[in-house]
C-alpha cells in the first residue's frame, strides 16, 4: 500500500481543499494517506511553523492562499525540497477573470460571508431537523421537498445534506401499518419524492442497525417477507400519487442529493 503525506494550507477555513483532496484522492486505490491540515493560514510565523513539519513529513502540498507573499514564500520552499505544491482553484480563477474581464479580491473566506444565503440555509437546517421522521407534518406545505419511504431508506441524512445546500426538507416514513397523515397527499408547494430500495439491501441495513443498538438481528423489522411487502406498498403509493422516484440501493447520499436538487431544479422550469 502506497503512503501519502497530504498537507492542506488554507487562510480560512480549508472547507474547500479538503473537498478537492477527498474528491481526487478517491480515484486510487490502496492509499495510506497521512492528512496534515493547515486552516487560518495567514502570517509568515504560521507558515514557518508549517514548513519545518513538511519538512519533517515530506509530500503533496494543496494551498488555497490569496496573500501573495505567504504563497511565494511556500512556493519557494517546497521547490527547494523538491516538493510538489498544488493551488488547485488557480485555473479556475484564471478563466473567470478573463471571461468577467475583472480580477479576483484576493480575500480569503469570501464564500463564508454572513449574507442573505447564508441565513436562508441556517433557516433551512433549523426547518429540516424540526420536520423530521413526520415530525409537525400540519405545516409541510412550507416545506420546498417532502421525502417519502420506508424506514432506513436515507431520509433523514439526504434532508440534512440537502438544507445544508439551502432547501427546506421534511421527510416522513411509510409504514403499511400507519399510513401517513392525508395531509402527505394534499401538498400544493412542496415537491414530494420517494426513495426506494431493494429488500435485501434495507434488511441488510436494519439488521446492522439493530445490531448497532443490541438488540435481536431477527424480527419482523428484518423478515423478508415483511420487508418485500413493505417496499413494494410504498412504491404503489408512489406510483399511485404520481411522486418521482429513486432507487438509493447503490447510491451514496450525496448521489441521492444531487438527483433530489436535479427533479427540483427540473419541476420549476
Amino acid at each position: 500500500m502506497n503512503r501519502l503525506h497530504l498537507h492542506l494550507l488554507s487562510d480560512s477555513t480549508g472547507e474547500t481543499l479538503e473537498n478537492i483532496a477527498k474528491a481526487a484522492l478517491a480515484q486510487y486505490d490502496d492509499v495510506e494517506t497521512l492528512r496534515h491540515f493547515w486552516p487560518m493560514v495567514r502570517s509568515e510565523a504560521h507558515l514557518e511553523r508549517i514548513l519545518q513539519e513538511i519538512a519533517q513529513n515530506p509530500g503533496l502540498v494543496l494551498f488555497t492562499l490569496v496573500n501573495a507573499d505567504i504563497r511565494r514564500t511556500l512556493e519557494a520552499r517546497c521547490r527547494a525540497m523538491g516538493l510538489p505544491a498544488v493551488a488547485p482553484l488557480d485555473g479556475v480563477n484564471a478563466a473567470l477573470s478573463g471571461l468577467l474581464g475583472q480580477a479576483a479580491k484576493a480575500r480569503p473566506g469570501r464564500q463564508h460571508i454572513l449574507d442573505a444565503a447564508y441565513f436562508a440555509r441556517v433557516d433551512a437546517i433549523q426547518f429540516t431537523i424540526a420536520h423530521d421522521d413526520g415530525l409537525n407534518w400540519e405545516n409541510w406545505e412550507e416545506a420546498e421537498i417532502v421525502l417519502a419511504g420506508v424506514s432506513r431508506s436515507s431520509k433523514t441524512p439526504t434532508s440534512i445534506y440537502l438544507a445544508n445546500r439551502g432547501y427546506k426538507v421534511a421527510n416522513i416514513p411509510i409504514v403499511v401499518e400507519s399510513p401517513p397523515p392525508d395531509k402527505l397527499f394534499a401538498l400544493k408547494n412542496p415537491m414530494v419524492v420517494g426513495l426506494t430500495t431493494s429488500a435485501d439491501r434495507l434488511i441488510q441495513v436494519r439488521r446492522n442497525r439493530l445490531l448497532s443498538l443490541n438488540q435481536a438481528p431477527e424480527t419482523p423489522y428484518v423478515d423478508q417477507e415483511a420487508v418485500s411487502r413493505e417496499v413494494a406498498f410504498a412504491r404503489r403509493m408512489f406510483a399511485d400519487n404520481g411522486w418521482p422516484v429513486i432507487d438509493v440501493t447503490r447510491r451514496s447520499i450525496e448521489e441521492t442529493a444531487a438527483a433530489v436538487i436535479t427533479l427540483y431544479q427540473e419541476r420549476g422550469k
